[in-house]
Order: structure tokens, then sequence, then C-alpha cells
């Protein structure tokens, strides 16, 4: 019979966090919080501290700058996580620039080691672990060198009964310490800015004794603290990772709201599908999709909309709007121009679970990827990629918007080279016939299932969009040269 060791999982207190982290921080861990200056490291350790930190279990924070810690604590203060009452009750600061002023690691490493023995600390933290280094370079001769320094503060941190943190402004492949092994974990922060834009990382490179989520996860400073949007996928109430269904989908079909548009996709769309509606401006895809979320509110069927057009049609504010306010619609309408798509997708996924919507709509993949921050417009097929398969491991049905720009040289469904995520595609082109401009429709795709494949000519009224007859009399429709076939002729003679 083996004794397991249970390790105690710490909730940070920061969302998204113990997701990446794989459930928490582990009790009693030695961990490092590295970054460039600006990144939040010292954001992402107050509200740490400030979440798990009670009168039975004390934290102790050192600080090396040459200011009183409230000081210090000023902007910290401007967060919702900040609570005065805390300090000095639950939590106690301590001041090491006069012994990094004296530059010997013996007199700030007993320091540490004093403090730490009088209280007994179950959470410690050391900020910055950069400066005391490059603060302390005049060793008296036979004092304790640098390494030796790192080497006993990291056995004595991992050897004490608490949960400690190192913050400083490290690069871990550029400027590697022996302390970056005797950590048992590693948070990497980063920011990059281009233009405007300003785009927080964070990734957890190391974790010992938990199986971490990998890559880079973008996070916001918010007034709230940090939050972290982990890379799209879907969890459930325990943190774990919900995976698509491996049983076939539903049969039942989903009615488009649209007269004539369940006939021509062969009965409605599939459930859970994902449909791509491509054309250009103006074509009615925005009022397509808005009468796929009126009619599932008319069924009993919440929706969602995440709107990116800076100035949605008349109509569809008119109907969406009243839908919101009857709470049978949720709706994300951000004006934003510096967000990462997996913050958009876990927005989007919190409110699907909270509505328990069965219909998405996403208005349009043109606006989205303009309203993502540069950075992630390089790889913006393949977070769509993610998104999608993200969406569809809830289950959901989602319409997807795509302005097409009319070329008449190559028939393409979208600028992404998106359409092969989708299940199913409904085309609209603009054609001109008797020197008017017409609207056209086609379904190019319902995978797995037979649909049809007429061209049909479409209206936008008052009510809608008005689906008209097959388009039997022309022929080079799409090439934007329809011409006309004269019908056959008839010979009465019977000969």
């Amino acid at each position: 019979m083996s004794n397991k060791v249970i390790i105690r999982r710490l909730a940070t207190g920061v969302p998204g966090l113990d997701a990446i982290l794989g459930g928490g921080l582990p009790e009693f861990s030695f961990n490092l919080i590295v970054g460039p200056p600006g990144s939040g490291k010292t954001t992402l350790a107050h509200q740490i501290m400030f979440a798990l930190a009670t009168r039975e279990r004390p934290a102790l924070y050192f600080t090396v700058l040459g200011e009183p810690p409230l000081k210090m604590l000023r902007y910290q203060q401007q967060f919702a996580f900040f609570d005065l009452d805390q300090i000095n009750e639950s939590i106690r600061f301590v001041n090491l620039s006069d012994e990094v002023a004296a530059g010997n690691f013996d007199q700030v490493l007993a320091r540490i080691t004093q403090e730490v023995e009088a209280s007994s600390p179950a959470l410690v933290f050391i900020d910055s672990f950069r400066a005391v280094l490059l603060e302390t370079r005049r060793q008296p001769h036979g004092a304790m060198s640098q390494q030796q320094f790192i080497q006993q503060l990291g056995i004595q941190l991992s050897g004490w009964q608490a949960t400690t943190f190192l913050i400083g402004e490290y690069g871990s492949d550029r400027d590697p310490h022996p302390v970056f092994t005797v950590a048992d974990g590693l948070l990497s922060l980063e920011q990059s800015v281009h233009r405007n834009s300003m785009v927080r990382k964070l990734q957890v490179l190391k974790m010992r004794g938990q199986a971490t989520y990998p890559g880079l996860h973008t996070f916001r400073i918010t007034p709230t603290g940090i939050v972290v949007f982990p890379a799209a996928v879907v969890r459930d109430d325990t943190g774990a990772m919900l995976k698509a269904p491996e049983s076939p989908r539903s049969h039942t079909r989903l009615a488009m709201g649209v007269p004539h548009l369940d006939d021509m996709l062969g009965g409605g769309l599939p459930s859970g599908y994902s449909l791509l509606v491509a054309g250009p401006s103006g074509s009615g895809k925005t009022i397509l999709a808005t009468a796929f979320l009126v009619e599932g509110v008319r069924r009993g069927e919440p929706g969602v909309i995440v709107a990116f057009e800076q100035t949605p049609s008349q109509s569809r504010t008119r109907t969406i709007d009243a839908l919101v306010r009857a709470g049978h619609i949720g709706l994300i309408n951000t004006r934003l121009l510096d967000l990462s798509i997996d913050e958009i997708v876990q927005h989007l996924i919190s409110l699907i679970q909270q509505m328990k919507a069965t219909r998405v709509v996403i208005d349009s993949l043109s606006g989205f990827e303009l309203a993502v921050a540069p950075t992630f417009r390089e790889d913006f097929r393949e977070s769509l990629f993610r998104m999608v398969a993200a969406l569809s491991s809830l289950g959901v049905t989602v319409l997807l918007t795509s302005e097409l720009e009319d070329r008449y040289t190559d028939l393409r469904f979208s600028p992404y080279g998106s359409a092969f995520l989708t299940d199913a595609i409904i085309v609209q082109r603009y054609i001109e016939i008797g020197s008017r401009l017409k609207r056209v429709m086609a379904v190019v795709k319902v995978r797995a299932s037979l649909h049809s494949n007429e061209l049909r000519q479409f209206e936008i009224t008052d009510d809608g969009i008005v689906i008209g007859d097959t388009l039997l009399d022309y022929e080079g429709i799409l090439s934007a040269r329809p011409t006309h076939i004269p019908a056959p002729e008839t010979n009465h003679s019977g000969k």
C-alpha cells in the first residue's frame, strides 16, 4: 500500500489563472514571477496575496524599494482586491532597503530569515529579487557570493513550511539563473506594444507535480485586478477541459426564420453545426443572422450575438435590442481595438453558459479581425479554428458572417480561408439583370446532408429576406455575365 502525498492546491484569486496552472498553486511551493518592467508582476503578486492571506494563514511581503511600503501600495489600492484592513492584520510588509544599501548578501539573507522565523508566515513574497542582486554588488572580502546567496535563499525558501514567491525582472531565456532550477513554479509575464495597442501575455513555464495548460495566454489588468484568458477551450465547473462529444450529433434541424431557406438547406440547419454566411456589403448577411436568432427566441431557444460592426443596421439594432432587454438574447458588443480572440471567446462561453443559449451569431469575421490586437492577426485563421472547436464542444449552433468582396473571376467564400472550418456555407452575390442590381443566394454545402444546388433570387423587404424563384433562364451568373437562355421553340405542326 503506497502512502501517496496529497498536495493541496491554493486558489490564486486571479480569474483564469487556476485553470492554466492545473487547479491552483501547490501549497508550500517555491515560485518565481518574472517579466519585464510594467508587465504586471507586482500586481499579480499582490492579488494572489490578498486572496490567500488570513489570520490563520498570514503573509510576509519583503520590499527592496527605498520608499515606505505604504507609498508603494498607493497604486495597488486602486484595485478592487486591495483590502486595507488586512494590512498588519494578516499581511505584513518588511522593507529591506537598509540591508540592500549596505551591499551585503549575508545581512539581506539574515534579515529575511529572522523575519520569517519570527512570524512563521504561510506566504512569503520578495519583490524585487532582481533588485537585490543589482544593488548588492560590493561584497566585503570573504563574504557570501551572489551564487551562494541565490543557492542559500532558494534552499531556505524551499525548506520553509510556506508558499513562497520571488518577483523579478528576468528574461528566462536570455538571463538564466540557478534559482530557476530550484523553483517549483515559474510564471513568465510579457507585454508587446504595436502602435497604440498593448497586449499582455502569461505563460506557465514550470509547475511541479501537476499538468499545466501550455502556451501563451493573454491577460488584462482591469479595475478588479488581473484577469487571465486561457487559450480558447471550454471547461466545466471544476476547471477540467470539456471535449467535443464523440457520439453522433443530434439529428434535430433548426429553422432559420427565412421562408424557403430551410428547404434549400435540406430541412433546416442541423443542430450543433457551424454555418458561414458570406457575401458583399449590403447583401443581407446581418438580416439573415438576425432572423436566425429571432426564430430561436420564438421557439424558446435563447441566443447570443457577438457584434463587431461599427455601424449596425437600424433594423437589427431595434430587433436585437428589444430581445436583449427582454433577456432572450445575450449581446457582446465591443468597441475595444486591442482584444485577444481568447478574451472574446471566454466572454462568449461565459454568456452562453449563463443564458443556456443554443444559437450563437458572430457578426462579422471582418469586424472581428479589426477588433483584435495586431499581435493576433498573423494567426487569425488558427484562432478561428480554436474558437469554432471550443463552441462546438458546447453543442451550440453557430452562424458566422463574412464580408466577401464580389470578385467574379473566382468563387471564394471567405478572405480568411475559413470555409473549411464550417459545416455549412451560404453564399450571397450581386448580379445585374436588365440594368438592375439583383441579389442571389445559394447553399454551397451542408456537411453529410443533401441540399439544394439552386441559385435563387431574393429581396430585402420591411419584413426581412424574401426568397424568390430559381433563375432558370440565365447562365453565367457567378461570372457577372448572366446570359438569358431563350425558351425552346415549340413546333405546333407536330412535325
